[in-house]
């Protein structure tokens, strides 16, 4: 099946096909609007159908485009896309339905709800390194919520971007959902289109870009952005158990991760420690034959020559500036290939240190004190995750109270990702509004909040104009105990 999703991207799309594609959505969206839960229900089980069916597709699709392991392309891009459709399905008649609200004492008489409505048409800009969970994820969320949506998938990943394509074509009418293919020309034309919202997931410095285009429209926006997500080991860790869960956050998909942890703030005492069980778990996980891991199954490969030298060039940069490769350190520009590299003495300064790295070197920066490793990680902008590895309860709260991120995971990293009950998404430079399950559901839609009055008298009445002394005076009343 490879050959349906190895056929090149269609030429750009012009301007105006782009938007009579949108207007042909604008005017399909009111029987979307209208849809019961038992409808959108339908739409995801076809969905979730095309994905099990063409389950080694899309493994291929993957394999394709940067090498990523069929086990691995099971676990982080079908399990959790199939985990957030058998969620929202059984969940959906409840997120759907009005919710009432208490009236206060001043508004006696009348009822209040809490209408959800979609928001309209919508557009989802998908990044490269998840390209098949991160487009199908948030299209659920749309789809539930009753929403239309072309989808643009990154042009980084083209196998899985055409498999994209070719799923959407034969799951969806172009009236409900579409994808479009094409660089950032494609998606340059699709922001100037006056979208009702717009789901985007990527860096920081183009999530300003989409801001920009969207607040020429008023869309809202959900931007999935990243950053350095830090992770603190104390001295309480247990310090295999840390490696193991480090090294996988750390490797899978290469580093290529959002939520990867990005450095290890770690007590000085234990970090001799920590190395030694890092070691063992590389060696564990991708060398077990000791073939050297660039012959491991298991492990994939950066996505493209461009961003294999920007970490070529994170590394020299920090090796120039005093750091020590302590793990790791080989690659190979033929294979776009970096073995999981630990460091240690890494400048601040440095590149490693100031950039997101999105990719398998991982600085370990010692602390003294739990205060100082706090301090250090509020210097800089807020992280995406935040990752405490502890057995001190007292510790675990004082880096929660006192460290901002989008979301935080103690013993363990990444995995909040996964959990469609909790709220996902950043803080300040690493995003703005919160996806999966529920919330998911609820940024794609408007929040009506309707009030129901009785005919005749009511409360209000009195206090209307002409305001005469005793219209003052309820006044005055409602002021001092309502």
């Amino acid at each position: 099946m490879i050959s349906d999703v190895t056929s090149p991207p269609t030429a750009a799309p012009q301007v105006d096909t782009l938007r009579a594609l949108f207007e042909q959505q604008r005017q399909h969206q009111p029987v979307l609007r209208r849809a019961s839960a038992t409808e959108r229900g339908q739409r995801l089980r076809r969905l979730s159908d095309w994905i099990m069916v063409n389950r080694t597709a899309i493994q291929e699709a993957h394999y394709a485009d940067f090498r990523k392991p069929a086990a691995e392309t099971d676990l982080t891009e079908i399990w959790p896309t199939q985990g957030e459709i058998k969620h929202t399905l059984a969940h959906l008649k409840q997120w759907m339905r009005p919710r009432k609200v208490k009236t206060p004492l001043s508004l006696l008489g009348t009822t209040s709800w809490v209408q959800y409505e979609p928001r309209g048409v919508c557009l989802i800009i998908s990044p490269w390194n998840y390209p098949f969970y991160l487009a199908v994820d948030p299209l659920i969320s749309a789809l539930a919520a009753g929403n239309c949506c072309i989808i643009k998938p990154s042009e980084l990943t083209p196998h899985v971007a055409a498999l994209l394509r070719r799923m959407v074509e034969e799951v969806f009418e172009p009236s409900e959902v579409a994808v479009v293919e094409g660089d950032k020309d494609v998606a340059t034309a699709l922001l100037q289109l006056p979208f009702d919202h717009i789901f985007f997931t990527g860096s920081p410095q183009v999530g300003k870009v989409v801001m920009r285009a969207a607040a020429e429209h008023l869309s809202s926006v959900t931007l999935e952005l990243g950053g350095k997500s830090p992770v603190v080991v104390d001295e309480t860790a247990n310090l295999r158990d840390a490696a193991e869960k480090l090294i996988w956050g750390k490797c899978v998909n290469a580093g290529q991760t959002c939520v990867a942890p990005d450095y290890v703030l770690v007590q000085e005492k234990v970090q001799p420690a920590l190395l030694a069980e890092m070691r063992t778990v590389i060696h564990q996980y991708y060398n077990p034959a000791d073939a050297g891991v660039q012959e491991s199954t298991s492990y994939a490969r950066i996505v493209n020559g461009h961003h294999f030298a920007r970490l070529a060039g994170l590394l020299e940069d920090a090796q120039a500036a005093g750091a020590t490769i302590a793990l790791g350190g080989s690659i190979d520009p033929d294979q776009c290939f970096i073995e999981p590299t630990v460091l240690t003495h890494v400048a601040p300064e440095s590149r490693l240190m100031q950039e997101e790295i999105f990719g398998p070197l991982l600085p370990l920066v010692p602390y003294t004190t739990l205060q100082s490793a706090v301090e250090y990680i509020n210097a800089r902008p807020k992280p995406l995750a935040q990752y405490i590895f502890s057995r001190s309860r007292e510790n675990q709260q004082y880096l929660l109270e006192n460290v901002t991120a989008g979301g935080a995971a103690i013993n363990e990293t990444i995995l909040h990702l996964a959990h469609a009950e909790l709220p996902f998404g950043g803080a300040g430079n690493s995003g703005i509004g919160k996806a999966h399950g529920h919330f998911g559901f609820l940024a794609f839609s408007n929040e009506k909040g309707v009030l129901k009055q009785r005919l005749g008298r009511t409360g209000i009445k009195l206090m209307y104009p002409p305001y005469t002394p005793k219209v003052r005076g309820l006044i005055n009343m409602l002021l001092k105990y309502l």
